[in-house]
């Protein structure tokens, strides 16, 4: 008899807890996203394919920043990474593509799904919360849609994507190792705002 293995978000069982966080900032995790880290040279042809086959101009390369194509957000990691994100593809379907945009020229493309979740921080006050734990200049004027950064938040190292120009909406990726660290301290620094 073969076992069949059942899908679980590091924060599977947060949801009620997450559910009486207060309207003025509110917490949900957007489980299962497909993440790809991507390795090419952005200038040649791999770079090109990749960016083409994620519907980009080109894939970003101003440190700190993220641009959303067809189905996916990339963000920018360094002169030749990135991280693609999409809810629409699945994490082999978007390996094997990128894969083969980029092998011969001589890049990589790598599921890592299951080593991160997602967590979404809504609210009037979502940037009071996050100033708690992070050292970002996080005012919308510095830190706006289109950035993206590799930050710590707490004690962990996080991705932190800003949704909106009003400095209420946020993606906050984590390691799943660290995501139920996170979640309670997110809900502890919630606490005040009920």
């Amino acid at each position: 008899m073969a076992e069949t293995l059942t899908r679980r978000s590091p924060l599977q069982g947060w949801a009620t807890q997450f559910a009486a966080t207060a309207p003025a900032a509110i917490l949900t995790e957007e489980p299962f996203v497909t993440m790809v880290d991507l390795w090419a040279d952005p200038t040649g042809p791999g770079g090109a394919e990749a960016a083409r086959l994620l519907g980009l101009d080109s894939l970003p390369a101003t440190p700190g920043t993220c641009v959303a194509g067809i189905d996916s957000t990339v963000i920018w990691f360094g002169p030749q990474e990135w991280l693609v994100t999409s809810t629409q593809r699945s994490g082999e379907a978007l390996e094997t593509e990128l894969h083969e945009a980029v092998a011969a020229a001589g890049g990589a493309a790598v599921d890592v799904s299951a080593q991160r979740t997602t967590v979404r921080l809504r609210g009037a006050h979502a940037r009071d919360v996050l100033a708690k734990g992070c050292s970002l200049d996080l005012h919308p004027r510095v830190f706006g849609p289109g950035a993206a950064a590799q930050t710590m938040l707490a004690l962990a190292a996080v991705v932190l994507i800003p949704l909106d120009d009003k400095g209420t909406d946020y993606r906050i990726i984590v390691r799943s190792s660290f995501a139920g660290y996170l979640a309670d301290w997110l809900i502890d620094a919630l606490d005040e705002y009920q």
